[in-house]
């Protein structure tokens, strides 16, 4: 005998395929889901039944509301950082560039106050035997006293006097006398003063030292 009653096996067979139910009860954004008016059937392929033709057409993936302005907080905080950095870094290198032109400048100056120092150095001698020896008078003590000014202006200083103590990084001994008196090597004579810009020395002082055995 043959029954026309269909088993629980043949559900879901290739003449009558499967089809997936949204049956949750909130919106993704948690809000009570309508219930759908009585008699709507399920009709695949139709526009209106999206959510029951593809299970994952009811999910939303994109963050919305505080989740969302959180990431955009990010985001953007993200690159105002990155801004920042690069600002830091531009201001940085320019700070140095600005402080090694500084200094090259500066070297520049002292080079060449120095070079034109080592120039006179023949005269700057020949006015200090003369002002020694009791031969510079008249205007010619004038035109020595605004060359010296003129040098101090630009830094250069003239070193060098008797009875100060001998010190080899400054001086330059030329000649020792022996004192068995002497406790230490002292200047006796400045045979030609030394002159320096600042810590520089353009030329040490040319003396005679009288010092202990």
């Amino acid at each position: 005998m043959t029954s026309d009653a269909q088993g629980p096996e043949e559900l879901g067979s290739e003449d009558q395929p499967f089809h997936f139910t949204d049956k949750r009860k909130v919106t993704p954004e948690g809000q009570p889901k309508e219930a759908a008016p009585e008699g709507a059937g399920s009709v695949p392929g139709s526009a209106g039944n999206d959510a029951e033709s593809d299970p994952l057409a009811g999910l939303d993936f994109e963050p919305t509301g505080e989740a969302g302005d959180d990431a955009a907080l990010l985001a953007a905080q993200s690159e105002a950082a990155a801004h920042l950095d690069a600002l830091q870094r531009e201001r940085a290198s320019f700070t140095n560039y600005r402080n090694r032109s500084l200094r090259d400048q500066e070297a520049a100056r002292v080079k060449g106050v120095e070079d034109v120092l080592a120039a006179l150095l023949p005269v700057l001698d020949d006015i200090d035997r003369a002002r020694q020896h009791g031969e510079l008078d008249g205007p010619f003590v004038a035109i020595s006293d605004k060359l010296d000014a003129s040098l101090a202006k630009f830094g250069v200083e003239r070193y060098g006097v008797v009875g100060e103590e001998f010190d080899p990084t400054v001086h330059e001994a030329l000649m020792h006398q022996v004192d068995p008196e002497a406790t230490s090597a002292t200047v006796n004579m400045v045979i030609e003063p030394g002159y320096r810009i600042g810590e520089k020395i353009v030329r040490a002082a040319r003396v005679s030292v009288v010092g202990p055995e």
